[in-house]
């Protein structure tokens, strides 16, 4: 059965990435399913302090989750995709997969940071600020824009590994 909840979990995890690159957006009721998912393995796994560990950790990722929601630093739902994974993974991985998400996390801040560059070749886009004409100069670009990063990439990805990487190394 953790096989089954495994392979699950994956597939999900795909879903989730994908649409948090295409739309930043991860629906709920993706996370919902990874949350279930979580609790079945928690079931199935048979281990009542193992299963109350978890369902503590979980809480605690989600109020802190939840913080930096509030701080405008995280997305609602990679908020709440945290709290999912850490039921999914359990509080036994939990730190293994929070340091490989943070490390994912950083690597794609930093290509989106280069992407940008690249584009516009300063630090930042730029938003045009006057209506489209067919002559435009520099000063008509003043107003940057804030580029987002999809951090449900970095939390799939970390995911991934606790699942399948994590036990064999």
């Amino acid at each position: 059965m953790q096989t089954t909840v495994i392979f699950l979990a994956l597939g999900t995890l795909i879903t989730i990435a994908y649409s948090d690159v295409r739309t930043r957006r991860i629906p709920n009721v993706l996370v919902g399913a990874i949350a279930g998912l979580g609790l079945v393995r928690i079931t199935f796994a048979g281990d009542m302090t193992a299963a109350i560990n978890t369902l503590i950790a979980a809480a605690v990722v989600f109020a802190i989750g939840l913080l930096l929601f509030w701080r405008d630093v995280l997305g609602g739902g990679d908020a709440k995709l945290l709290a999912a994974m850490a039921l999914l993974v359990g509080s036994q991985d939990l730190f293994c997969f929070l340091f490989f998400m943070s490390m994912c996390g950083g690597i794609l801040a930093l290509a989106i940071l280069f992407r940008d560059k690249l584009r516009t070749g300063h630090w930042g886009l730029l938003r045009y600020s006057k209506p489209p004409s067919a002559t435009c100069s520099s000063e008509d670009f003043t107003e940057p824009i804030r580029s987002t990063v999809p951090y449900g990439v970095a939390i799939t990805a970390a995911g991934v590994f606790a699942l399948i990487l994590h036990p064999y190394l």
